[in-house]
């Protein structure tokens, strides 16, 4: 399956860096909030795929992802 540009992305949305990332390191995450929805994407390629999660499932995934 090709993955596509996200295209609902809004001019003035903010997007948040996870402090784990470093401009020379290989996880660079954003998170940004939307109506309904979590986005995450790979900031060296924000105009490349996002994924979109509901926030329920977003607040499970916290306490897995904070004990890596």
């Amino acid at each position: 399956m090709p993955l596509k540009p996200y295209s609902e992305a809004s001019p003035g949305q903010e997007w948040i860096r996870s402090s784990y990332s470093t401009d020379e390191g290989p996880d660079c995450v954003e998170v940004a909030s939307a109506p309904a929805r979590i986005l995450v994407r790979d900031s060296k390629h924000p105009q490349g795929p996002r994924l979109t999660l509901a926030p329920t499932a977003w607040t499970a995934f916290l306490p897995y992802a904070s004990r890596r």
